[in-house]
């Protein structure tokens, strides 16, 4: 088989991002200006004149002046009125990115499980075994000039064990057909919010540590990527059992067909395991049915 994906979609970049606020943002950001280059003039009296000062003399003369100062002043605590409102709106901003979108590979199966903890088979109650991951989708609707939360869209997730193995699926190396272990689908709150309890992935050979995922803001409309990990958590991670012993891995983040910063994961350590939070934008008008996609289908397993 061929490489697990291909990218389909396109990036909404941060410049396209901040156009997208609107003219609340413009505004903002051209009341920043006059505080980037301001002068001050020093009101001079018609009496006699004074002997002329070198550019440092005469600055720290200007600055002894009572309105030079209250001028200065006004005008710094402009820069910095100014510098914290952009600093809020550049914090806003990650939560609208819009993706790159891939195709959803060969081991997807519509399970229609609709729950929080996607460790467990649904039948069997079996738990999968692997370091606790909670991963947090913060979901928001990039449209029409507009950017916020997206409720009730259904966010579905689904990747492999610890051993590089997929539930549902016939493969070569495997066969777990009618196992619905580690994945599962949940629908976003009022605030945009999804959350799953799973495991680390493991690896297999061709890619990279991801996890899949779709998410639906109706029926008709589909969008499909991945998440991916950072390479010295998951060298931690795989030193431990169940993960330890499989040999080396062939493909990191840096050679992987797919991979893009945009999709990393910023996970972070707990006391019962890892948790991350990925915030991700939905422009409606962009997005599809999700059919097709493209060829897909992993590198050969070693």
């Amino acid at each position: 088989m061929d490489n697990d994906d291909a990218m389909i979609g396109r990036i909404l970049s941060r410049r396209e991002v901040i156009k997208l606020l609107g003219a609340a943002g413009a505004t903002l950001l051209a009341g920043c200006a006059p505080a980037t280059s301001t002068t001050s003039t020093v009101p001079t009296s018609a009496a006699a004149p004074t002997p002329a000062l070198n550019a440092e003399a005469a600055s720290a003369a200007a600055l002894d002046s009572p309105t030079a100062q209250a001028t200065a002043a006004a005008e710094l605590a402009t820069a910095e009125a100014a510098n914290t409102a952009v600093a809020s709106s550049e914090a806003a901003v990650p939560a609208c990115v819009v993706r790159p979108e891939v195709t959803e590979g060969p081991y997807y199966v519509d399970v229609d499980l609709l729950r929080s903890d996607i460790r467990a088979d649904a039948t069997s109650g079996e738990v999968r075994a692997g370091a606790p991951l909670v991963v947090t989708f913060s979901v928001a609707q990039v449209n029409d000039g507009s950017c916020g939360p997206l409720a009730g869209a259904t966010v579905e997730i689904w990747h492999c064990d610890a051993v590089g193995a997929y539930s549902g699926v016939s493969d070569r190396s495997f066969d777990t057909q009618g196992q619905t272990w580690l994945r599962g689908a949940q629908v976003t709150d009022a605030n945009g919010i999804a959350t799953f309890t799973t495991i680390y992935p493991g690896w297999y050979q061709g890619r990279a540590i991801h996890i899949h995922f779709k998410v639906s803001p109706s029926e008709n409309q589909v969008f499909t990527s991945q998440l991916f990990f950072d390479e010295t958590l998951s060298d931690q991670v795989f030193a431990q059992a169940p993960y330890a012993g499989r040999g080396q891995r062939n493909t990191l983040n840096s050679n992987d067909n797919i991979y893009d910063d945009l999709l990393l994961l910023t996970t972070t350590q707990t006391a019962d395991g890892y948790a991350a939070t990925f915030p991700i934008g939905i422009d409606l008008s962009t997005i599809g049915s999700g059919q097709g996609g493209g060829p897909g289908g992993p590198a050969p397993r070693s």
